[in-house]
């Protein structure tokens, strides 16, 4: 807030130039305007960005310096006031939501200890084998109630190693488990796998959401984050290191389990 306050300088007025005699009269009048208009100027462009101490001394200084024949306006003095209070105000609630702010995160990092070998249910259309022949497990998301399901395997070569038909299902999710075998029996050798569903009534065109389920190994308070379709982003919240999906924001988890 800027306050300004207009005092009467004697002699820059056009008055004085007149006294100064003949041919001093017109030079001394125009000297006199010049400099009031100049300070004019230099108090309309001067911006100062006060604090709350220094407004009630700017205001005091204003109450001791006013003329007595034109006192301040008590309806201006009142609504400085007021935007001061309100200034304040602000201050201090964006003080006391920073502390809220802080305390809520470290209530989040104590609550977060607890998910730590727990089996997250992420969205992703590619799980992981850590081990030739191990099994992988997740769920389906059918988006209405259909005759069946079928869940479609693929390797990193994009050829087909095994279909697992889950049968009909309700609108929901159809959970599924590989065992981690070909469709000729033999273990599949460790190494990421794509994942794709079919739905009968639906689209082949349509893209069926699919998840897989891993265990939390570690939570990380903020930072950025990749999610475990590939596409990288930030998060300034709750972040899960899931083993075979690497760090995912806690927004992306569908379930938690035992």
């Amino acid at each position: 807030m800027i306050i300004q306050h207009t005092q009467s300088i004697p002699g820059a007025t056009g008055g004085s130039g007149t006294s100064g005699g003949t041919g001093s009269t017109g030079s001394t009048g125009s000297a006199g305007g010049t400099g009031a208009t100049g300070s004019g100027s230099s108090s309309g462009a001067s911006s100062v960005s006060l604090g709350g101490a220094n407004f009630l001394t700017l205001m005091l200084a204003q109450l001791k310096n006013q003329d007595p024949t034109s006192p301040i306006d008590s309806n201006q003095f009142l609504n400085q006031l007021a935007q001061l209070s309100e200034v304040q105000g602000i201050q201090q609630l964006n003080s006391s939501f920073s502390s809220l702010s802080s305390s809520l995160l470290s209530s989040q990092a104590l609550q977060a200890s607890s998910l730590l070998g727990h089996q997250a249910m992420v969205a992703s259309s590619t799980g992981t084998l850590a081990s030739a022949g191990a099994s992988l497990s997740g769920a389906v998301s059918v988006p209405q109630t259909t005759s069946d399901v079928v869940l479609n395997i693929s390797n990193s070569s994009g050829a087909l190693v095994r279909s697992i038909d889950l049968g009909a299902q309700n609108a929901g999710l159809a959970g599924f488990t590989w065992d981690g075998t070909l469709g000729n029996g033999s273990a599949a050798p460790a190494g990421t796998y794509t994942l794709s569903a079919q739905v009968a009534g639906v689209s082949g065109g349509t893209a069926v959401p699919t998840y897989v389920n891993g265990t939390i190994e570690s939570v990380t308070m903020g930072g950025s984050s990749a999610s475990a379709s590939g596409s990288s982003g930030s998060s300034s919240g709750l972040t899960l290191n899931v083993s075979g999906l690497g760090s995912v924001p806690f927004s992306s988890v569908q379930q938690i389990l035992n």
